[in-house]
């Protein structure tokens, strides 16, 4: 996860030529740190440069990308009565930008290596909708949440039956897995998870109709794998915060899992990131099913050759 970032001199050649979201609308040059992150690292699969944010842009919000500040979306949600802004996206083409991405590295990439695409999850665009950029409580999210069940609802709905379209898109145009990100669902008890987002994260996958295997990946509360579990996918992936061997017991080993390594280790010294590598490995025990990756994103301070270093770990105790 985030394998083109601020961490590789690579993409920061590219990026330095141009805004992030100019980035992010260039199939191009989306194409280019997609194709050069994976050819650099050695990584077994490509995962798609794009941004779970751009979506909302043709569905009525504002959405900018401040200097310093990240995303920020200057008409959000505030009121029951803003829910009707909100429009689903019927037409995916606004986000042509992304199938012609998907394109041109299917095209460059070689036949064995997948492509996976993503997309953020209904919560997780609700609550950038709502919040109008990144929050530390959620007040805004989770009172609507509690005090229009009809709004939220409805909000909910349009989000998520606009992600399937952005998904289905992405499959047609050549990827060959899906991820669906739930960056911000660990704020919510399992009672809300259950109440408020598990439906509307299960439509999703469901109306994705196992065209391609779908990752469902949600951070920062492992007491949520179970509920995960019901929402559907073919694989769950797991944070740094539980240990891999007890979260592949919580969601069940007839499903796959993904993960868990703490980003952090990658600062560690090798010997450290070689034993903490190991131990991951070790929980998987061996099951048909781990996909070895990160607890989440690699952060801009890491050094390229750890990142690096890792893949190489991993093929090493792999192949043994």
């Amino acid at each position: 996860m985030r394998q083109a970032g601020r961490y590789l001199p690579e993409y920061m050649a590219v990026r330095s030529r141009v805004t992030f979201i100019e980035l992010c609308k260039s199939p191009a040059l989306s194409a280019e740190v997609t194709l050069s992150a994976q050819q650099v690292l050695g990584v077994d699969a490509a995962i798609l440069f794009a941004d779970l944010l751009p979506i909302l842009e043709p569905m009525g919000l504002d959405l900018e990308y401040a200097k310093g500040e990240g995303p920020v979306i200057h008409n959000p949600v505030v009121t029951s009565a803003d829910v009707d802004r909100v429009h689903e996206l019927e037409d995916v083409s606004p986000l042509h930008f992304v199938f012609e991405t998907v394109k041109l590295v299917r095209r460059d990439l070689p036949a064995d290596i997948p492509l996976i695409g993503f997309a953020g999850s209904p919560f997780t665009l609700a609550s950038y909708v709502i919040e109008g950029g990144g929050s530390k409580n959620y007040l805004a999210t989770k009172r609507l949440m509690y005090t229009d069940r009809g709004a939220w609802t409805t909000l909910m709905q349009r989000l998520s039956a606009s992600v399937t379209r952005y998904l289905l898109a992405q499959v047609d145009a050549g990827c060959q897995a899906v991820q669906l990100f739930d960056s911000w669902a660990g704020c919510l008890s399992p009672h809300d998870y259950r109440e408020y987002v598990l439906p509307h994260t299960k439509a999703v996958i469901d109306g994705l109709g196992g065209r391609v295997p779908v990752i469902n990946f949600l951070t920062g509360n492992p007491a949520l794998l179970g509920l995960c579990r019901e929402a559907g996918g073919d694989v769950i992936g797991l944070d740094w915060r539980i240990e891999l061997s007890e979260g592949w017991k919580a969601v069940g080993y007839d499903k796959g899992v993904q993960g868990n390594l703490d980003p952090v280790t990658l600062l560690a010294d090798l010997p450290t990131l070689r034993q903490r590598t190991r131990d991951v490995l070790a929980q998987a025990a061996g099951r048909n099913g781990h996909i070895f990756n990160l607890g989440h994103g690699v952060m801009p301070e890491v050094p390229p050759d750890q990142v690096k270093a890792l893949v190489q770990m991993v093929h090493e105790f792999g192949a043994r």
